[in-house]
């Protein structure tokens, strides 16, 4: 019999596979890290956006926004245009190419949890988040920059086999 300290790290474990395996599908069926398809969500669904407001909606620091649009241009899956009246706003845009890539995209995993979270009892809610906040305090992870996205890195930073 396992105690719970066996009980709990076979849990994160399986928690950051499940992680690792999602970004792996996502990658594999489109070539995009999880953060990519992310921003290529919102903008179809939102249409033209400026970056900071897209930074904002996909919780991502504008830096981070910059580098993802730069893959993203590259690939033809988004376009840029510098605003006419301000020069310092910059509105992107998802391309044909950007939308044919988005069918078929396997779920991130983010939404399946989002989806079945929302479904929980309020108190169920609060006392998960509460037991998540206390293991990145067990973690010493409270420093740690995050989104609520789940993701573990770039597409080359996955072994071949999907194991960490």
């Amino acid at each position: 019999m396992q105690d719970q300290t066996e009980t709990a790290l076979i849990a994160l474990r399986r928690i950051l596979k499940a992680t690792a395996n999602n970004v792996k599908a996502v990658a594999h069926q489109t070539g995009l890290t999880a953060s990519q398809l992310l921003v290529l969500q919102v903008l179809k669904t939102r249409g033209e956006t400026l970056t900071g407001d897209l930074a904002k909606a996909v919780d991502l620091k504008q830096a981070t926004i910059s580098i993802l649009l730069d893959k993203l241009q590259d690939r033809g899956f988004v376009e840029r245009e510098r605003g006419e009246a301000d020069r310092r706003r910059v509105w992107v845009r998802i391309t044909d190419s950007g939308a044919r890539t988005l069918e078929g995209a396997p779920d991130l995993l983010q939404e399946t949890f989002r989806s079945r979270f929302r479904n929980l009892a309020d108190w169920e809610q609060a006392s998960l988040v509460a037991a998540l906040l206390r293991l990145v305090s067990l973690l010493d992870a409270e420093e740690i920059d995050a989104s609520p996205l789940l993701d573990v890195g770039g597409i080359n930073d996955l072994p071949a086999n999907g194991s960490r």
